[in-house]
């Protein structure tokens, strides 16, 4: 049971997610988390970082979909100037989502990617619906009110994996 919150890789930013990466995996979408993920929870748009490495992706024929947990009127706010997919309320770890946005994509499971900085919600969650995940530092060390009961639980995880060998990487953030 524990291994579900046992992220398939670890990195430190997306930006050291890279389409050739990916495509050596068969990797044709990403669904990724927002807040903490991409931007910091607090910052309402997206940095020009993010903007470029969105523009990447697409180059590279490589669909993104943002689904976060968050209200629809701040993923709105992110996404729609962007005009990338996104999936608000999401509910993650339940799996309704992640199935929703491989439907809009179009992909198989093995083709997809799910990417965020939580093992409670997107690790856990990618991992239930059997898809490649893929851990990333927070952006700040700061949370909203539910994020930090979990990154609580989430320090314990990370110490009983480390203790037994099951992670390799160092303490995050």
């Amino acid at each position: 049971m524990l291994k579900k919150f046992l992220p398939n890789e670890h990195v430190k930013s997306v930006f050291d997610i890279t389409p050739s990466h990916l495509k050596a995996k068969g990797i044709k979408g990403i669904v990724t988390d927002l807040d903490n993920t991409l931007v910091a929870w607090d910052q309402p748009e997206a940095t020009p970082e993010i903007i470029e490495w969105f523009q990447l992706m697409k180059d590279n024929d490589i669909d993104v979909t943002i689904i976060s947990n968050n209200n629809e009127k701040r993923v709105t706010w992110f996404s729609e100037p962007l005009d990338i997919p996104f999936i608000h309320s999401a509910r993650k770890p339940l799996g309704q989502a992640f199935r929703k946005a491989q439907k809009q994509m179009g992909l198989k499971k093995d083709e997809m990617v799910v990417v965020g900085d939580q093992l409670l919600t997107d690790v856990l969650g990618g991992n239930r619906a059997s898809l490649y995940t893929i851990l990333v530092v927070p952006i700040v060390q700061t949370d909203g009110f539910f994020t930090r009961f979990n990154r609580q639980v989430e320090r314990r995880l990370l110490n009983f994996f480390r203790r037994k060998g099951m992670i390799s990487w160092e303490e995050r953030g």
